[in-house]
């Protein structure tokens, strides 16, 4: 898991919570990183030449076993109506997803 008091952590929420500033987000956003669809994010961090690939291939390991580090991530310096909204959205996920599995 990404330690929140990180150094990695702030860089990485530095770099894309920008996304979800001023309500910009939309809902299949969020619906693929509650199904663990990461790789834009990872390969963006992979990109950005920031991080060695060791530290890249953790943080992707912690987001595929919690989706929920990287949505945190990224609603981090949201405003409160859409960081309120985000989670909405979110919980929403998590009470439908046991339904989807048995679909």
């Amino acid at each position: 898991m990404i330690d929140p008091g990180s150094d990695s952590w702030s860089y990485v929420a530095a770099m894309f919570s920008y996304e979800f500033l001023g309500g910009g987000v939309e809902y299949d956003t969020i619906e693929r990183i509650h199904r663990g669809e990461i790789d834009e994010w990872v390969q963006a961090l992979t990109q950005s030449g920031l991080f060695e690939k060791a530290t890249v291939s953790h943080i992707a390991d912690s987001w595929r076993a919690a989706p929920r580090q990287l949505f945190d991530m990224l609603v981090l310096d949201a405003d409160e109506m859409t960081a309120r909204r985000c989670s909405l959205a979110w919980s929403s996920l998590d009470r439908l997803a046991p339904l989807a599995r048995l679909g």
